[in-house]
């Protein structure tokens, strides 16, 4: 007599992962019915240079944040104990990729993560998204993004300034030529 494994049911997946794809799907159609719709007004040549115009404009804010983002880690390199301000730079090389992405819906959203007001609006609803992962009741292995942001917060060590340092625990005389096991060595007492 043979037994028969209980089928296991797959973990249901979040409201986001079900529809993602109809999202892009509907984003795809609409930025194609803009594209024709303004190919129509202004003519083809007209939204080809467009396009180009934005993947352009697009790989030059991905050049200029990445240069700010290395000028800011050199001089907290520098000096550590230094205030550095948020660079911000995120924000701006989502801008730069929605901007080369082809299509004016991606270019009005970029625009809106380029603005400070509005700028600063993504950045909350980003902060409210992430804490919304971290403090996800989902069980480890369920939610890789709250797994991931999990793990994330358990490897950093923060400082009281607020500022955040890798790092890791280095055991002293671990190494190749430190003695495997236990320390069973006898030692006396110490005398008072």
């Amino acid at each position: 007599m043979t037994q028969q494994a209980t089928p296991v049911r797959p973990a249901q997946r979040g409201r986001l992962r079900r529809m993602l794809p109809l999202l892009i799907t509907a984003w795809l159609v609409l930025e194609i019915w803009l594209l024709v719709q303004v190919g129509s007004w202004l003519g083809g040549l007209t939204v080809v240079l467009l396009l180009l115009a934005g993947a352009l404009i697009g790989g030059s804010l991905i050049k200029r944040a990445g240069a700010k983002a290395l000028s800011a880690a050199i001089d907290q390199s520098r000096d550590p104990k230094s205030q550095q301000p948020q660079t911000g730079t995120s924000l701006t090389v989502l801008a730069g990729l929605l901007l080369i992405v082809p299509g004016f819906l991606s270019d009005v959203l970029a625009l809106t993560l380029l603005f400070p007001p509005t700028r600063a609006l993504w950045r909350a609803a980003g902060r409210r998204f992430v804490d919304k992962a971290l403090r996800s009741t989902s069980a480890a292995g369920t939610d890789p993004l709250a797994d991931a942001m999990r793990l994330q917060e358990q490897l950093r060590i923060h400082r009281p300034d607020g500022k955040v340092i890798q790092g890791e625990v280095v055991e002293p005389g671990a190494g190749p030529g430190a003695p495997q096991g236990p320390d069973t060595t006898y030692r006396p007492p110490l005398g008072g």
